[in-house]
This record gives structure tokens, C-alpha cells and sequence, in this order.
């Protein structure tokens, strides 16, 4: 890898993966390593994570197309060595958390988007982001 051209976005946003895309892999373990590094690394590089948990949908079939994203992803981390997370000492040990929600304001989905964050230290140490249905919900509440 390190020969190849550095790629300023880790994934194509209009590539639409499939499950039967591609040659089946001789080696999937390999392909399996490397996601579960990949994975691994999203602990400090969250601008990763969306491209790895979609390369992780194919763990049990990957095929070429799928490792040919695994590349990309390797390319643009050759791109930005510097970006990511920085964990330091901050003088406390406070535990902050915080979360917001847009209560279905997307007009394409009408789908509730919830987040939240947490800090220990100053540091930000995990974080989660979830769509739902509005209409599901509020059906099986009732």
C-alpha cells in the first residue's frame, strides 16, 4: 500500500453494495483481520466508522467488491494520518454526557433521529446515533 495515491473520502456515498457483487474471496480470514482492525481504529477515527460497519455486513461473504472498499478506506487513511481523536489530560475526571433528538423533522423519512455522547475527562470516550420509526413506535405503544 504504499505506493498507492492517498483519496480524500473513504467510501464512494453512490456506490449500493450487494451480497452477490464480485468473486468470492480465496482468503476471507484476511478480509476479516482487516475489518476487525479497521474496527479496532474506529475508536480514534470515527470518520471511518460508517464505511466499516458497511464492509462488516459481509464478514460471512465477502467477495472483491466488498475488499475493494476495504482499499479505499486504507487510502484515505493514507491521506489524513493526522485526523482523528486525541485523548489527553484535561486536570479532571468528569463524566459529562449529553443527547439530542430531531423528533422526526426529516421531511424524505419522517424517522426519529436520537444521539448521545460521553466524556470522561474532557475526553470523548463513546457515542451512538439511532434512526427509528415514528409510526412503528407510537403503533406498538399503543
Amino acid at each position: 500500500m504504499l505506493g498507492v495515491k492517498p483519496l480524500d473520502y473513504p467510501m464512494d456515498p453512490n456506490l449500493k453494495f450487494t451480497a452477490n457483487e464480485g468473486d468470492v474471496l480465496d482468503d476471507p480470514e484476511k478480509y476479516r483481520r482487516l475489518v476487525g482492525k479497521l474496527k479496532y481504529l474506529t475508536v480514534t477515527r470515527p470518520d471511518i466508522s460508517f464505511p466499516v460497519s458497511v464492509v462488516s455486513q459481509f464478514l460471512s461473504a465477502s467477495r472483491t467488491s466488498h475488499w475493494d472498499v476495504i482499499i479505499r478506506i486504507l487510502r484515505y487513511l493514507k491521506k489524513s494520518p493526522g485526523h482523528g481523536l486525541v485523548y489527553g489530560d484535561h486536570g479532571h475526571n468528569k463524566i459529562d454526557g449529553f443527547s439530542d433528538a430531531d423528533w422526526a423533522k426529516s421531511p424524505l423519512d419522517l424517522r426519529l433521529t436520537t444521539g448521545y455522547c460521553v466524556f470522561v475527562g474532557g475526553n470523548l470516550v463513546f457515542w451512538k446515533s439511532n434512526k427509528q420509526s415514528v409510526v412503528a413506535r407510537s403503533s406498538a405503544e399503543s
